[in-house]
């Protein structure tokens, strides 16, 4: 339709505006079911394209002239009286657009990056899985030396030899712990304290359940001095209020609405006592999911953490210095921990598959090795910063008494620093039963802290299990004849 190009009159120019007005006014809502065009409103651009420069497009009139043309909620948006030109000495140069370039080289400079042009399978490394070698290691875990960060290089397992690349080689840095919270656990065994890690050379949470009732007893002395975290009980910036430090469990006493103190930085030369006190009992236990959680009956882990605990909790009797002078008794106190090495550091995974091969008829040192893996594959540096962190095993505080009958631990720990004036053994309970005539009890509920409780693990599978670990691995546990495994 033709627009009057010329001045006509008042009357000429106000029939165009009632015109283009009913052109280009809101349409009246769509028919229910029916999606609107895009393009449905009709563009006063188009009315006037024969008249206007070709170089004007949609773009300029709705982004140049008049942004409201296209926004039929924004109020007077079709009332050109109000359209004001936009001076062109104050628009704002536009920015360019951004161009998007990847970095993702293709496929073959990868493979020729890593060394692997010409070969079959995938970028990190690996050829494609041979069918029939179905014990190779599982290929969708982690390198171990990114899975397994924490374990000392003596006890890093072998590369897979369907590797054809290593790892760069990386600077480790000096591994530091660091407490982040506590708390108090009431257990069947007596209340705990449960201490939260977290370390710079992996991304597990590692416990310490410390045991230390004597703690409660915030205005009595005692004999002993508390279990306490260094780095949980510091000060961690200045404008820490009371309430932080309390929530993340850095307080003293038992914590109740009447009862709320915030603790003070640990003096690190405080925890020395006499030889008249016994040592702590400490206990390094890993993370074991099948005896702890289901009760499974192939090892004996969740009977040992239930027998540690219960044992640490077990008062102290401290002889007299006189005969006239009664003993004195102590609640226990130690600590239990609990580093996240499930399967001996094989992880879950290749835990379930090497029972499997178990079934099959080997034990559990050879399904470890068939599966790729050392048949231990833990590492006790965490276990030793957290000690120190505790107090417990260093030069200047208490030694410890370990509850253990691997020597490799021993040994582990005593590099690290920490101090061990004393082995405990740690009988199992079902050997404990039969050694001194006593029947065990089947489906047993005495109460304890993991799924088997108070009982005892029984069972050919256990049997086999702790056999290996003595003849195989060293653990220095006495064998029961085979009448007695009967």
């Amino acid at each position: 339709m033709p627009f009057h190009h010329e001045l006509g009159g008042v009357e000429d120019t106000l029939s165009d505006l009632a015109l283009l007005d009913l052109l280009t006014g809101p349409m009246p809502p769509p028919v229910k079911g029916r999606y609107r065009r895009r393009d449905e409103d009709l563009d006063p651009l188009m009315l006037a394209a024969a008249a206007a420069s070709p170089h004007i497009t949609r773009n300029h009139y709705a982004h140049d002239f008049f942004p409201g043309v296209e926004d039929p909620r924004k109020e007077s948006s079709y009332d050109w009286t109000n359209w004001k030109p936009e001076d062109p000495t104050e628009r704002q140069e536009r920015r360019p657009r951004l161009k998007y370039e990847s970095r993702q080289a293709p496929r073959s400079q990868r493979l020729k990056k890593l060394g692997l042009e010409g070969q079959e399978g995938k970028e990190n490394g690996t050829k494609a899985r041979e069918v029939t070698d179905p014990l190779r290691r599982a290929e969708n875990l982690p390198p171990a030396a990114q899975r397994d960060a924490h374990v000392s290089p003596q006890a890093a397992p072998p590369t897979s030899s369907t590797s054809t690349t290593s790892l760069p080689t990386q600077v480790t840095a000096p591994l530091e712990v660091k407490c982040m919270a506590r708390t108090r656990v009431p257990t069947p065994h007596g209340p705990v304290f449960l201490h939260l890690y977290h370390n710079n050379h992996d991304n597990k949470e590692h416990l310490a359940i410390v045991v230390d009732p004597a703690q409660f007893q915030e205005d009595s002395p005692s004999l002993a001095p508390p279990i306490r975290s260094r780095s949980l009980d510091a000060v961690w910036s200045e404008d820490e209020t009371e309430m932080e430090r309390i929530t993340r469990g850095a307080y003293v006493g038992r914590l109740s609405a009447t009862s709320q103190k915030s603790s003070s930085p640990v003096d690190p030369q405080t925890n020395i006592t006499t030889d008249a006190i016994p040592s702590p009992l400490v206990r390094i236990h890993s993370e074991c999911f099948t005896g702890e959680t289901i009760g499974s009956m192939r090892c004996d882990c969740g009977e040992q953490l239930d027998e540690a605990i219960r044992q640490i909790s077990q008062p102290i009797s401290i002889p007299s210095s006189s005969i006239s002078t009664p003993p004195t008794t102590i609640p226990g106190r130690g600590a239990v921990i609990y580093l996240r090495q499930e399967g001996r550091g094989i992880g879950l995974l290749s835990k379930i598959r090497a029972y499997n091969l178990q079934d099959l008829g080997h034990d559990t040192v050879t399904a470890n090795i068939m599966l790729g893996h050392k048949a231990d594959e833990r590492g006790y540096e965490i276990a030793g910063a957290i000690l120190r962190d505790l107090g417990l095993g260093t030069k200047t505080g208490e030694g410890i008494r370990l509850l253990t009958n691997n020597p490799d631990k021993v040994q582990a720990l005593e590099k690290e620093g920490i101090r061990i004036v004393e082995r405990v053994m740690m009988l199992p309970r079902s050997w404990q039963c039969r050694q001194s005539d006593q029947l065990v009890v089947k489906n047993s509920k005495e109460v304890g802290a993991t799924m088997i409780g108070g009982g005892a693990v029984y069972g050919e599978d256990l049997d086999k299990y702790l056999r290996t670990k003595v003849l195989r691995m060293g653990h220095m546990l006495p064998l029961l004849s085979e009448e007695d495994l009967l």
